[in-house]
């Protein structure tokens, strides 16, 4: 143990005079390697942190949970939405009758949306999100509540003038967000109604998923007061129990709703099952394929890096090989001298990363500012970062330090 700290600090030693020697030269040969790590470290962070947000996004939609729609929820220039644009809108006693011939279900909601304006005596904001939901909503979308509650069964009930209010709302329209409780607010065709609860406030999203501080949340059946029901994106939200898989779960829903609206077995379905799971799952396609972009950058860089580090280290043997020859002279094995010269190559790619993750925390405490989401570095990405400079160093140095310790020791110490 004590002979490999001898070698460590000896090594360390001569990376550490090679570069006050040579500051230029080495910070040269380093860039390749800085740049590389730069760019794995960049695009593995932002990746990361980016899936990390959308992931979050996602799951706000509700885990387990399929939504019943018209329509498919997917894009692209192929989309064959006249396909869809024909079909019945879901509607609130279809989903009392999922509830019924569904077991495997936990929840099942009913929710119709819309965009309008708020009003509050002389003040006016627009594009505000309208929801019309039913109880069980809640069991699927959880909502944190800041200030005053939440809907009320009797609320449902009654179809009440209620709502809950989004905080970014809260504070534009009243100036501090506590002020809103209890207020009366003016929404679509002249409609009144008293704000009895404030949303936490969520956030940016990047999924554009329910953007509650820009939300008022109503019971069902008084925003159906408002505006039909059919013109308003009916959805039925179903929640699966825990122990059931989401197959199955899509099964049920898939023989349910193809009983309800009494299809022919040769009828296709009518109705869309958006699985939330499979948005999940895609998008870790699409950040997979967006790592395997910054890994090919990274590796070109690394190997212009490796051969700046290589030409370090043959440079260095040569200039070395009076003292190795006087190592191997006094007894020094060919192993000790490989050692040595490997560590010393690995050194000097561990400071090239080094350069280069300064560069990326530097980025990072920016990011909030420039990509509108916090940039994280996980531990597992630093481990990767050293494991890789180790790794280039190593591969940069093994043909150098095979030279030094094969040489022989007389014709080293005689040498120039």
């Amino acid at each position: 143990m004590r002979r490999v700290l001898e070698i460590l600090g000896s090594s360390l030693n001569l990376t550490w005079q090679e570069f006050k020697s040579h500051k230029i030269r080495t910070l040269l040969s380093l860039t390749g390697v800085a740049f590389g790590i730069f760019c794995i470290i960049s695009v593995l962070a932002t990746v990361d942190s980016l899936e990390y947000q959308v992931q979050k996004d996602i799951k706000s939609l509700g885990t387990n949970t399929v939504y019943i729609d018209k329509w498919v929820y997917a894009g692209g220039p192929d989309y064959p939405w006249w396909r869809y644009v024909k079909r019945p809108s879901p509607t609130y006693e279809e989903m009392q009758l999922v509830k019924l011939k569904v077991p495997a279900a936990s929840s099942v909601a009913f929710n119709i949306s819309s965009n309008s304006y708020v009003g509050y005596e002389d003040d006016v904001i627009n594009n505000v999100n309208y929801y019309g939901i039913t109880d069980e909503f809640v069991n699927i979308q959880p909502i944190e509540i800041e200030l005053g509650r939440y809907l009320q069964p009797v609320d449902y009930d009654f179809a009440a003038n209620v709502v809950v209010m989004g905080y970014t709302i809260a504070e534009t329209l009243f100036g501090k967000a506590e002020k809103a409780l209890g207020k009366p607010i003016v929404l679509k065709s002249g409609k009144r109604a008293q704000v009895v609860g404030i949303i936490k406030k969520q956030g940016k999203s990047f999924v554009n998923a329910w953007e509650y501080d820009n939300s008022l949340i109503m019971p069902l059946g008084f925003m159906k007061e408002m505006m039909r029901e059919k013109n308003s994106n009916p959805v039925i939200m179903v929640q699966g129990k825990e122990t059931v898989p989401m197959e199955q779960l899509r099964d049920d829903l898939t023989g349910a709703m193809r009983s309800i609206r009494k299809l022919k077995p040769t009828q296709e379905d009518d109705f869309a099952l958006n699985d939330i799971d499979a948005f999940s799952s895609f998008a870790s396609e699409i950040f997979g394929g967006i790592n395997k972009g910054g890994w090919a950058i990274a590796i070109l860089s690394l190997v212009v890096g490796m051969f700046g580090v290589a030409n370090i280290m043959f440079v260095t043997v040569r200039e070395r090989t009076p003292q190795i020859g006087l190592k191997k002279a006094i007894g020094a094995k060919r192993s000790v001298i490989l050692t040595e010269f490997l560590l010393e190559s690995a050194f000097l790619c561990i400071m090239g990363g080094l350069m280069g993750l300064t560069i990326v925390f530097l980025l990072t405490l920016a990011s909030k500012a420039i990509f509108g989401f916090a940039v994280f570095i996980a531990p597992n990405i630093l481990i990767l970062a050293i494991s890789i400079c180790i790794i280039v160093g190593v591969m940069a140095g093994i043909i150098p330090a095979s030279i030094a310790a094969r040489m022989d020791p007389v014709v080293a110490i005689r040498s120039k």
